[in-house]
């Protein structure tokens, strides 16, 4: 049986492991928060993101070819179904009383901490390989 002894390394590797969860609980809260303050601002934020990342994604030859004939069309029904999605959406948020300015604090505060979290992780991870530093 092979005991093994705990290092300095070993504990500066779990110092690091709890300042990366501790960092990662507050970005989370933070987050939290701030999806909990404007749900649907984050739902917007949500929907953005795909959107982006699916333009990003580069179309196939098969996609151009059963899609072609009916492009223009898709693209008129889709700018018109994004149209009435943002009317609508912007008239509940009216109703809401969800204004711009609490929507940017809400998205602030969840960029901020996901900001946080990102910092703490890469010192932690840095420091666990530089190892202790005497």
């Amino acid at each position: 049986m092979v005991t093994r002894q705990n290092s300095p390394s070993d504990a500066q590797s779990r110092r690091s492991r709890i300042s990366a969860i501790g960092a990662y609980d507050s970005a989370r809260s933070k987050a939290a928060g701030g999806i909990e303050d404007a749900p649907l601002l984050a739902l917007a934020g949500g929907l953005a993101a795909g959107a982006v990342l699916a333009a990003l994604l580069p179309t196939s030859r098969k996609e151009r070819e059963v899609l072609g004939p009916v492009a223009d069309r898709i693209k008129t029904q889709a700018g018109d179904a994004v149209e009435a999605a943002k009317t609508a959406g912007q008239a509940r948020l009216d109703e809401l009383g969800l204004t711009r300015d609490k929507g940017g604090e809400a998205l602030r505060s969840i960029v901020e901490g996901a900001g946080d979290a990102f910092k703490a992780s890469t010192e932690a991870a840095v420091a666990s390989i530089r190892g202790p530093q005497d």
